[in-house]
């Protein structure tokens, strides 16, 4: 889902190590100043995952990370700041510079959960699943009630297949009391998979009430619109998502869904080119594009 509130652990993390180093009255107006545009936006498909590291160079640019590299170099000690350096590493895709920061942050701080948890997203962007699982493991042994834990860990399973497994860590999540809309709208997904769109589709309405302005929870919730026979709504989903977030190849290909089951297939081949062109590899819009032509 790119939601914008669907953050990723990493930028869930950048505003609570401020305020750790506010607690301990550091010395932080630089880190502050830089770090206050570094909230990762997260907006990915249904099909994959919603916390995954979205590249977003202007907001990890040389010059905010030199600022905070400067706050490092005054307080060395502080593995806070490697925190916050880590997160807009890996901001800027720097997997590798994030992860050595997140590693500083749990040498100097063995107790530091959020790092593990921010070390487990770079794991996992990285293709380190198995790390990434034992990072989420240690972090919610340091505090099981951390639900951004619950929800990294609960992708991880989700994206495995271990539906019951991550259904149980979004559950956890939202017992919490969690506002993290990626937890309902991950829950959200695995309904919809077990074909129960009912709860799905309330669990998609809660996710769009925590962040009304990301498109990724209409998609999912008109997908089971659609599912339930309800078009008139799913399209009006999707349209939201489009008039959000006009670059996402999902939400033309599910509006092209509504126009080839409503028959009209000029308007359907369009909305599906469109998509494509968004994303070439983008199969069900490749899929709907032929399907329409072949019966137009």
């Amino acid at each position: 889902m790119t939601f914008a509130a669907m953050t990723s652990g990493i930028s869930g993390q950048i505003g609570n190590g401020i305020r750790q180093i506010n607690a301990r009255g550091r010395v932080v107006a630089s880190l502050i100043a830089v770090a206050s545009g570094l909230a990762l936006s997260g907006c990915q498909t249904a099909d994959t995952s919603e916390d995954m590291i979205r590249v977003e160079r202007a907001q990890g640019t040389e010059e905010n990370i030199a600022s905070l590299s400067s706050v490092i170099a005054s307080n060395p000690s502080d593995p806070e700041g490697y925190n916050v350096r880590g997160s807009a590493y890996g901001r800027a895709g720097e997997f590798r510079r994030a992860l050595s920061d997140f590693n500083q942050a749990i040498q100097l701080n063995p107790r530091f959960y959020q790092a593990y948890a921010n070390r487990a997203l770079v794991q996992r962007n990285m293709g380190n699943q198995a790390d990434a699982a034992s990072d989420y493991n240690m972090a919610l042994q340091l505090n099981p009630r951390y639900d951004v834990a619950y929800i990294g860990r609960g992708n991880l399973y989700r994206q495995a297949g271990q539906l019951d497994q991550a259904f149980a860590d979004f559950n956890k999540a939202i017992e919490l009391d969690t506002t993290d809309p990626r937890a309902y709208h991950n829950r959200g997904l695995i309904y919809q998979a077990r074909n129960q769109h009912g709860q799905a589709i309330e669990d998609f309405s809660t996710a769009i009430s925590l962040s009304p302005s990301s498109a990724e929870p209409y998609n999912g919730r008109g997908i089971s619109y659609v599912a339930q026979g309800d078009d008139d709504n799913a399209f009006a989903d999707f349209n939201t998502a489009i008039n959000l977030n006009g670059k996402i190849a999902e939400s033309w290909a599910n509006q092209a869904l509504v126009y080839e089951r409503r028959g009209e297939k000029a308007k359907a081949a369009k909305s599906y080119g469109h998509a494509l062109s968004l994303d070439t590899k983008y199969e069900p819009a490749r899929a709907g594009l032929a399907r329409v032509k072949a019966t137009g």
